[in-house]
């Protein structure tokens, strides 16, 4: 417990940590074997954050302002982006573009939650844009790609599916009946007060897991051409800086603090790990798109934390 406590308070550097390791690891020893390990990687990361949500308050009447407004944006208005931005500057280079376009189309995370408690924002409305986002991304991943991607590659529908279902439907369920059986059991407050503070700090730790793999399978590909990162990271920031005025702007001008703050957490916030199991299982071709995807980890993460810094001077 001490070691995930630390690894979730310092976890920037942990993860500057974890990428040095996987380009050292993956450029010196054969890792392909490790691309197998992102799947149940992800569903452990997924699991834990599901299993803290508080399920009897999606059956409270939800703000249908606030969550139809969420929803155009992360469905609508950021894959258009991503995709504008990537027939820019990879124009030529497919699986980049198809990279950006996973990180635009499928919102939310567990960190979702978490940022939103710490800005102090409307808990329940970022719940449901998680489950909402997760269920929407599920249905929409496949025909998106199609639609925008489906003349340059080959759409793996039907790995697509099973892979959305491993990784958000199979661990919502395993949430539920995890949290019923401890309830059950010992109650709600202990359930409260011993087991939902440590839940997420598993998916911390997975995150930084997950990076590391990432970071491995291509750390070759990394070390003989480093100027990539610059070529990445350029188009990232841009994705990231557009993603975050519209949500700021929008959430100011249309909603109360506590739900501006929980909008601009459920849809700049992204679920990074699905768009990596989806990119190494779907598409094996496709590693340089992992690569765009873990260094918008780091960029995410970073983001994510001064958004919450700054949130007592937008909001």
């Amino acid at each position: 417990m001490k070691f995930l406590i630390f690894v979730k308070n310092h976890l920037i550097g942990t993860i500057f940590v974890s990428i040095t390791l996987g380009i050292i690891v993956g450029h010196n020893f054969e890792v392909a074997w490790l691309k197998n390990l992102i799947l149940p990687l992800t569903f452990m990361l997924v699991y834990p954050m599901l299993v803290t949500l508080d399920f009897k308050s999606l059956l409270s009447k939800p703000n249908y302002p606030l969550q139809i407004t969420t929803q155009i944006v992360n469905f609508v208005v950021f894959p258009f982006i991503a995709f504008g931005i990537g027939y820019i500057f990879f124009l030529d280079q497919t699986y980049l573009r198809l990279g950006l376009l996973l990180i635009g189309l499928i919102p939310t995370s567990g960190m979702t939650i978490s940022w939103t408690v710490m800005a102090k924002g409307n808990i329940n409305e970022a719940i449901r844009m998680v489950i909402i986002g997760l269920l929407f991304g599920a249905i929409l991943t496949p025909i998106y790609i199609t639609f925008y991607l489906g003349a340059e590659v080959d759409v793996p529908i039907f790995d697509i599916i099973k892979q959305i279902v491993v990784i958000i439907v199979i661990p919502l369920i395993a949430a539920f009946i995890t949290q019923y059986a401890v309830v059950s059991k010992y109650g709600r407050e202990v359930f409260n007060k011993k087991v939902k503070p440590v839940f997420p700090l598993f998916s911390t730790f997975f995150v930084v897991i997950i990076l590391f793999v990432a970071i491995s399978l291509k750390a070759t590909l990394l070390v003989n051409n480093p100027s990539i990162l610059l070529d990445i990271l350029v188009p990232l920031v841009l994705f990231y800086e557009i993603m975050f005025i519209i949500s700021v702007l929008t959430a100011k001008l249309l909603f109360k603090r506590e739900d501006a703050i929980a909008m601009v957490n459920g849809t700049l916030i992204r679920n990074l790990s699905l768009s990596l199991a989806i990119v190494l299982s779907a598409f094996p071709d496709a590693g340089i798109a992992a690569l765009l995807i873990a260094i918008a980890y780091v960029l995410q993460v970073q983001i994510a934390a001064w958004n919450v810094k700054l949130t007592k001077y937008i909001f």
